[in-house]
């Protein structure tokens, strides 16, 4: 078995990569890209806790006032929730929203 070369072994570098796919930080694109993700990001809790609870998307959908399309447009990060969605949504799953200062 050989060893790997110095050339191989330099370390990948994550932020050129991020800055050459989503763009520079501070960046509109790179700010659309992070919102992107932090979409998808809750969307997926969303789906977790909504699954624990033992719901379908139905289910909830009724529960807050909505249909199941949007229930799935949220949990796959296309859709947004308003704030006072987002608690009616918590709510529904029995789920406590918390806010504390940032460190």
């Amino acid at each position: 078995m050989s060893r790997k070369s110095e050339k191989e072994r330099k370390m990948f570098d994550v932020d050129a990569q991020l800055d050459a796919v989503f763009g520079k930080e501070g960046t509109p694109e790179r700010k659309a890209a992070e919102d992107r993700a932090n979409a998808f990001f809750t969307g997926q809790i969303i789906e977790e806790a909504r699954k624990k609870a033992n719901m379908t998307q139905a289910e909830l959908a009724e529960k807050i006032g909505t249909n199941k399309s949007y229930i799935s447009r949220v949990e796959t990060g296309k859709t947004e929730p308003k704030v006072s969605t987002f608690y009616r949504i918590a709510s529904a799953l029995g789920l406590n929203v918390e806010l504390t200062p940032a460190m």
